[in-house]
């Protein structure tokens, strides 16, 4: 939320929600600053404090991941809060959601609930695409829906994932976090999710399963071979004992002859997560050996020569990629990108008119048409395609972008 975003808030015509109420907020908030929420509970009759008191009567917690400190604890305030309750205390702990419910923000509420697509969630969060791409094939992160081929995730489950992986990478123990989880109270919809990702995150380091082929990790899907061990030395999924975690035995990959296109692709990917994109491309290349007319190895291929800086050869791939699928949102998307970058503006117009025909209400396709629009020195035209964005996503670099254009266009009037 913007700077002036607390001046929308509607009048209040009798009782005001908050009166009477101390209130204080934990963890980062995903619709406006601390500032701008401490002055919302000001116009709806109640103090804003900065710290938990014997006069604190609500916890409000952010929903921009899960209210965990650096060691894996829950918040200094979300821990004060639940002593305080366990000594007798009647503090009510509610989510932003229904803090913003409360004070008649609904339309606030839902912008926090928004689904975003990886190329948002990428510049919201500073997080490459291709890791959220992985995040989801491994099972981390989920799509609430898939609109021809583009995957639309909930931006709290992401965050909460990236959290939970910057804390294990830190070294915090799986069991410190899995207990702050477990102990963050029910209604701030934690429940077994967290649980699930926290489980797939460890096994992504630690952890092969077998399946009817042999050995397999569990978060790229990497064919894996065993050479010096017995199918009892295996930690086969099983993560509640540390003694099966440090037991993980010597293991190499199978024979590359054996792999199938699917093999490839997934070998592709793993490489392109771990910055070795010269193989990466090699693994795609092979892949589409066996299967020539698969548009998604096109596209990934396509984003790993762009990585390395191969644009023309990108281009003909993503082509290709929406030339097999014509409703290939991304990969059209990912053509008008090219065209622009290349200085071929009415190129790239044409291949973001032909993503927003397959789905008009696509927002990337929106933002970019409106950029290259704005590049062409016709803002004019821009204006309703800023505007169609900010209604899907009014946060981000992106976002603030297409807020700045349209006032410094409405400036010049």
């Amino acid at each position: 939320m913007s700077e002036s975003a607390t001046s929308s808030v509607p009048e209040i015509s009798s009782s005001l929600p908050l009166q009477g109420e101390r209130v204080t907020f934990t963890g980062t908030l995903g619709a406006m600053t601390h500032a701008q929420a401490a002055e919302v509970v000001v116009q709806h009759g109640g103090e804003a404090t900065e710290h938990v008191s014997g006069q604190t009567t609500m916890l409000v917690v952010g929903e921009e991941g899960w209210p965990l400190e650096e060691d894996g604890q829950p918040s200094v305030k979300l821990q004060q809060v639940t002593q305080r309750n366990a000594e007798g205390a009647n503090i009510r702990i509610v989510n932003e959601a229904d803090f913003l419910h409360l004070v008649g923000l609904s339309e606030c509420r839902d912008e926090v609930r928004r689904l975003y697509t990886p190329a948002m969630l990428s510049r919201l969060l500073d997080v490459p695409v291709h890791v959220i791409r992985g995040w989801e094939r491994a099972g981390l992160i989920r799509p609430v829906q898939k609109i021809y081929r583009l995957p639309h995730f909930d931006f709290r489950e992401v965050n909460g994932a990236r959290r939970l992986s910057q804390l294990l990478e830190a070294g915090v123990p799986r069991v410190e976090i899995e207990r702050s989880l477990r102990n963050l109270p029910a209604h701030l919809g934690a429940g077994e999710r967290p649980l699930e990702q926290l489980e797939l995150l460890e096994r992504d380091h630690h952890v092969v399963v077998r399946d009817e082929h042999g050995y397999v990790t569990p978060s790229s899907g990497q064919r894996l071979f065993d050479f010096e061990s017995t199918h009892d030395d295996i930690t086969t999924g099983d993560t509640s004992s540390d003694d099966d975690q440090a037991s993980v035995p010597f293991l190499r990959k199978v024979e590359s002859e054996h792999w199938s296109a699917r093999d490839w692709f997934v070998e592709g990917c793993r490489l392109y997560v771990d910055g070795e994109v010269d193989a990466a491309i090699e693994s795609f290349r092979l892949s589409l050996m066996t299967e020539p007319d698969n548009p998604e190895v096109h596209f990934h291929l396509a984003e790993c020569l762009y990585r390395q800086k191969h644009t023309r050869a990108a281009l003909e791939r993503y082509y290709v990629a929406a030339e097999i699928d014509h409703e290939y949102l991304e990969a059209w998307t990912q053509v008008g990108c090219v065209h622009q970058e290349l200085g071929q503006l009415e190129s790239a117009l044409d291949a973001f008119d032909i993503a927003l025909d397959v789905h008009a209400d696509y927002a990337d396709a929106h933002y970019h048409r409106a950029e290259t629009l704005y590049e062409m020195g016709r803002a004019d035209e821009a204006v309703d395609h800023w505007q169609t964005y900010l209604e899907h996503d009014s946060r981000g670099p992106w976002a603030d972008t297409a807020r700045q254009r349209l006032a410094n266009l409405q400036s010049e009037i």
